[in-house]
């Protein structure tokens, strides 16, 4: 049977999601270890989108092949007893044979957290970029209603990118203001590597007044990474939902 969970988790200290060399601390080496576990037998998981060291997660999707019969609460439960503190399981599933937790989604959502204040916080540092200056947050709307639909995103492509394609159709990228907090919220069909952050690295030069909103339509259309803004750190960035044609839970 194949069963699928939702996996939240808090990316300060995993190396990323995707496994690594032994000895390295990512995400899918404790999820695959806290399954085999319960499965009684090696487990090898696929995930709707990997995410980078420092990046965490509400609702990543993961999915598994097993003989092992087992209720949707055992693989939540028994799982998490398996499972250290950073990272848990949320809900399981059993689906069809045809499912795949990456294929089969049809738009993913992310949400970006700043901490727009003058004096740091220790509470926030790890799930929050902080950004000490002033900003112009209608310029920052402005820029990014440039984005929304289909477009080739080759300038906010990361270096190390395996998209088969640049052209993506973003839904809606939304700045939501809460006191001394802003939360950028994108969904799209699916996203470039480092998308995201170079998304909110670019709208906060603008933010800054560094440059104008029109400025993010000229990145756009040079197609050159070099054109946009830094990327963003990882700390900031949350992984929302993935979406699919039947919902899981």
């Amino acid at each position: 049977m194949k069963i699928a969970l939702g996996v939240e988790y808090l990316g300060t200290n995993f190396n990323g999601w995707q496994i690594q060399k032994s000895g390295i601390r990512t995400v899918q080496e404790v999820v695959e270890s806290a399954l085999s576990l319960v499965a009684n037998h090696p487990v090898r998981v696929f995930c709707c989108g990997r995410t980078d060291s420092g990046v965490h997660a509400k609702e990543q999707v993961i999915h598994f092949e097993t003989d092992s019969n087992r209720s949707d609460e055992a693989w939540v439960f028994g799982g998490n007893v398996n499972l250290p503190s950073d990272v848990n399981f949320t809900w399981a599933k059993e689906v069809n044979d045809d499912f795949h937790a990456r294929f089969n989604a049809y738009a993913r959502s992310y949400e970006y957290k700043i901490h727009n204040h003058p004096v740091r916080s220790s509470l926030k540092a790890n799930y929050y970029l902080w950004e000490p200056r002033s900003l112009n947050i209608d310029e920052m709307r402005k820029a990014a209603n440039f984005l929304i639909g289909e477009h080739d995103f080759s300038c906010f492509r990361g270096r190390l990118c395996q998209a088969k394609s640049p052209v993506k159709t973003v839904e809606y990228l939304d700045i939501i203001e809460s006191d001394d907090n802003l939360i950028v919220k994108i969904k799209a069909n699916a996203f470039l590597h480092h998308m995201v952050r170079n998304i909110v690295g670019t709208l906060l030069k603008i933010g800054r007044g560094e440059k104008d909103a029109e400025w993010m339509l000229s990145v756009l259309e040079s197609k050159d990474r070099r054109e946009a803004g830094p990327t963003a750190e990882p700390q900031g960035l949350y992984f929302i939902k993935a979406y699919y044609p039947k919902p899981l839970n």
